[in-house]
């Protein structure tokens, strides 16, 4: 695993999938910084992916992973901020394509999705794919280009 450090964050419908892949990274010696949610209480998830999103903007992290209840929220909620790349995942193939292809920052997943075994190969699979670069650095510029549009 080339990832020794990460954040994660869930709202009330990803906590226990949050909470099943922090003891598995930690079980794999990466240090997981859990930004809330931490009670099953209600609670809107753009406030979780705000978190996670400025600590990595502010460059002390490199990557992250949101967890609701499809993913889909969290994913959308993400990637409104500058300089993060989210994508929902549900299988491992994807993972590592949007890592190798997109460079990913922010790994998202349903917990109503994806059982916990697999939300584990996931994670996995996107913390240790590294980004191959080259011809896919246009199409990562070109998102960035389009952020700048649209400030």
């Amino acid at each position: 695993m080339n990832v020794s450090k990460i954040l994660i964050g869930s709202d009330h419908a990803g906590l226990r999938l949050k909470n099943e892949i922090i003891s598995h990274l930690a079980d794999m010696d990466i240090d997981v910084v859990d930004v809330g949610t931490y009670t099953a209480d209600s609670c809107n998830y753009p406030d979780y992916a705000r978190a996670l999103c400025k600590k990595i903007q502010s460059g002390e992290y490199g990557m992250g992973i949101l967890i609701c209840g499809t993913g889909i929220g969290m994913s959308m909620a993400a990637n409104k901020h500058n300089g993060i790349r989210a994508a929902c995942c549900s299988d491992t193939y994807s993972a590592r394509m949007t890592r190798m292809h997109n460079n990913a920052n922010v790994l998202c997943m349903g917990e109503r999705v994806v059982g916990v075994g697999l939300a584990c190969d996931i994670a996995e699979a996107f913390l240790s794919t590294e980004y191959q670069g080259g011809r896919h650095d246009i199409r990562v510029n070109m998102l960035a280009e389009i952020e700048a549009e649209n400030q």
